[in-house]
């Protein structure tokens, strides 16, 4: 198949990727443990990926800056807070506030 391919002028090649993030204005599709294949046909480049697939809600501005004002954190905390608890605001500042 690979010599095939070649023939044709297809190249490919496996990517060592960690995670795939596609973000959309509905949220992050997340790929965990993907399996990357870059193809390269003729000078146009496309990717094959296969994994586990989560969406995560996208995070809104709002949202953080009220993370960072409750608990005092910056915008990089509050957005991995927001994030771990799935946009759940309550969720995310008790995760930075244990105390509450």
């Amino acid at each position: 198949m690979a010599q095939l391919m070649k023939q044709m002028g297809i190249q490919s090649k496996e990517i060592n990727a960690r995670r795939v993030v596609i973000e959309t204005d509905d949220g992050n599709y997340v790929i965990s443990s993907p399996q990357v294949t870059e193809i390269n046909m003729q000078g146009q480049v496309s990717f094959q990926i296969a994994g586990a697939v989560k969406l995560e809600n996208a995070v809104s501005k709002e949202d953080i800056e009220m993370v960072m004002k409750e608990t005092g954190c910056s915008w990089e905390e509050a957005d991995g807070a927001l994030a771990q608890s799935d946009g759940d605001i309550a969720q995310a500042i008790i995760a930075l506030k244990p105390e509450l």
